[in-house]
């Protein structure tokens, strides 16, 4: 028997058991919608990450005090007190390939304006901090150098402190708002840049000169942070190499393993952030995989059923000449078609998943062609696999058996 009749044969055989072969074939379209959904969200966040990131400049540095480590324990970096300001006149001096340098320090508390008040942060850094970090001024103008030598009390506030301080409209420029009990003269208004990619308000900021928060709010001689930006991204890790050996210099460091200071590029937490949505997109993936085996049994069990419904019928044709192979192949068809068929929908529908959620989250939206091929592919073995068995089975029957089946 030729192929066309036994595609016809399988093609009538589904369509008489129209709602069963649909009930079949749901296993097998929500392991392949989950498995295509969970795949293109995962390289959507992932790529999501990357811009965000990418926006901030891929050839930012950041110079951070290392993790205390006390009798095994780990007590982190937050009482940590290795970088100061002489550490960036060094690194602006000696260094290079960099072309901007800032300390950064912070601190948390009450933003009041009149009877208007919001709680967050202050932070502290040089004229070169709103180019190294992407941000613009879109009303007034930047503290100047002068600004940081007198300890002046001017701050520049993101749209989301200015809304919220300001709730009237007011233009903030020359008004004055308390950070706690301090006051601090409002010189300009930061352009908006929305929420990053771990989802934090970027707007929610007020920057102030570094030496005013040091003095006036920290009282304090170190610094929280230092960011740096190379001179071109293809000089990142030269820039890196020079930062180093800069501040093992000046901490008096002979053995890399006493390093108080970790540098860390762009690129890196772009690898580190990559890696970890991927292997999160792994693990959904394993996990809605499971459904579709869950699918793959569903057919065999129904192509039991169906081999048992047949009996007589598959006796009839291989009384009048049908061979082993045949019987056998008109049922890994009909498995195979079921699998096909519902692996096809399921990849519609996990497209449309996929798309719906990357609009609602505001991601880009990838499809994922590797994705979609090994879904094929594995719909087809599928139905081969959990269909060879019943179809083994029907191939084997005694005609004569068949033939007396009631």
């Amino acid at each position: 028997m030729n192929f066309s009749n036994l595609f016809k044969i399988a093609y009538q055989a589904i369509l008489r058991n129209k709602t069963r072969s649909l009930l079949t074939m749901l296993g097998v379209i929500i392991g392949i919608s989950s498995v295509i959904a969970m795949v293109s969200l995962g390289q959507s966040s992932t790529l999501n990450i990357n811009e965000e990131i990418s926006t901030m400049g891929t050839n930012l540095i950041m110079v951070m005090r290392k993790n205390q480590n006390r009798g095994g324990v780990n007590l982190g970096n937050s009482n940590t007190q290795s970088l100061t300001v002489k550490d960036c006149e060094a690194i602006k001096t000696k260094c290079k390939n960099i072309s901007y340098v800032s300390p950064m320090v912070s601190g948390s508390g009450q933003l009041v304006r009149g009877s208007n008040n919001w709680p967050g942060s202050i932070q502290g850094g040089s004229a070169d901090i709103l180019t190294i970090r992407k941000y613009t001024i879109e009303h007034g103008t930047m503290f100047t150098e002068d600004d940081i030598k007198e300890y002046k009390k001017v701050c520049l506030i993101g749209s989301t402190v200015a809304e919220n301080l300001f709730p009237d409209g007011k233009n903030p420029v020359g008004e004055e708002i308390r950070f706690g009990s301090i006051p601090f003269k409002v010189i300009g208004v930061l352009a908006s840049k929305g929420e990053n990619q771990m989802g934090q308000d970027q707007d929610d900021i007020v920057f102030a000169p570094y030496s005013t928060v040091m003095k006036r709010i920290l009282a304090t001689q170190y610094v929280h942070m230092i960011y740096a930006s190379a001179a071109s991204e293809n000089v990142a890790d030269e820039a890196v190499n020079e930062i180093t050996s800069v501040l093992r210099a000046s901490h008096k460091i002979t053995n890399p393993d006493d390093d108080d200071f970790d540098v860390r590029t762009q690129a890196e937490m772009l690898q580190m952030m990559s890696s970890v949505t991927g292997f999160l997109t792994v693990l959904l993936a394993a996990i809605a995989s499971i459904s579709l085996i869950v699918g793959g049994i569903g057919i065999m069990n129904i192509m039991y059923v169906t081999v048992t419904e047949r009996t007589k019928e598959i006796g009839l044709r291989t009384a009048i000449g049908a061979r082993s192979r045949d019987i056998m192949f008109q049922f890994l068809l009909e498995s195979a078609m079921l699998s096909l068929v519902g692996g096809i929908i399921g990849i519609i529908v996990g497209l449309i998943i996929s798309y719906a959620a990357t609009q609602l989250l505001n991601w880009p939206f990838v499809i994922s062609g590797t994705a979609v091929i090994i879904s094929f592919i594995v719909c087809a073995a599928t139905g081969i696999f959990f269909g060879w068995y019943p179809a083994k089975k029907a191939a084997n029957l005694d005609p004569i058996n068949a033939l007396r089946y009631e």
